[in-house]
């Protein structure tokens, strides 16, 4: 079962228009007033890209045409992945007063970050699957399918891991800190900027290999930038990792469902 029941996930859609309002909301407090508005979204992985390339692409010894797309979808979904970490932190502080007037599924305002952080990942995916057909043809469009399970999969680990750091959060309020710490890190031990072949070439494999996030971009690069199929082990791990957060946040949600009000 998908957190508490099936029944739970039930009640999460019937309030569909509650938290879909609330995603509004968000995307129009963030874009108020500006001209570009949604368009904003893409200027820091675009414009990160742009820097890779001119610092790293002679650097790694890559054909600039081939790493501009390589560096794009990895800081695609670096920003999901971080935006969602990150902003999940505050996400039952921010849904205080809804909270404490409506006894709807605390599941909800988790899911009000991960939809707005998959808006902006869909945007820089059609951005990412434009400069691709741009650069290098159409010869993944026989590929393509496989982003339907792919992009679930990210959505359910964006969902799950909003839950389980909202919820640590409200508790020990010194995660969102740590939080930032720690993908700062990790930031560099995926191969978001560089191929992951250099790691291995260097006896430093380990490093990618035990990374999950490194197996879940597998399952978007290779589709959209090679026109290959994702491997079995990519996928085998990426599942296996996504199945271990669920399970995690719907253990926790069951924990502290009812007492997490206390703690706001």
């Amino acid at each position: 079962m998908f957190f508490h029941s099936a029944q739970y996930f039930r009640d999460i859609w019937s309030k569909r228009f509650f938290w879909m309002s609330l995603v509004k909301v968000d995307l129009r407090k963030r874009y108020r007033r500006s001209v570009l508005g949604i368009g904003w979204s893409l200027m820091h992985p675009v414009a990160m890209t742009i820097v890779f390339c001119i610092v790293f692409s002679q650097l790694f010894g890559q054909d600039i045409i081939s790493y501009a797309p390589f560096v794009l979808s990895g800081l695609a979904f670096w920003s999901y992945f971080t935006g969602v970490l990150t902003e999940s932190c505050q996400c039952y502080f921010a849904g205080e007063a809804y909270i404490r007037q409506s006894p709807a599924p605390l599941a909800i305002y988790p899911l009000r970050t991960t939809v707005g952080m998959a808006i902006h990942f869909a945007v820089a995916l059609i951005v990412l699957l434009a400069l691709v057909w741009m650069t290098s043809g159409f010869g993944n469009l026989l590929t393509l399918w496989t982003l339907i399970p792919t992009l679930v999969l990210f959505f359910a680990l964006g969902w799950s891991v909003s839950i389980i750091f909202g919820v640590i959060n409200v508790v020990f309020q010194d995660t969102q800190h740590l939080v930032q710490v720690g993908m700062q890190a990790l930031f560099y031990m995926t191969p978001i900027f560089y191929p992951a072949k250099m790691l291995r070439d260097r006896g430093l494999g380990w490093i990618v290999d035990i990374n999950p996030l490194a197996a879940c971009l597998d399952l978007l690069r290779r589709p959209v930038l090679d026109g290959q199929l994702p491997t079995i082990a990519a996928t085998s791990y990426a599942c296996g990792f996504v199945l271990l957060m669920v399970t995690v946040a719907s253990l926790t949600l069951a924990k502290v469902e009812k007492r997490l009000i206390f703690y706001l």
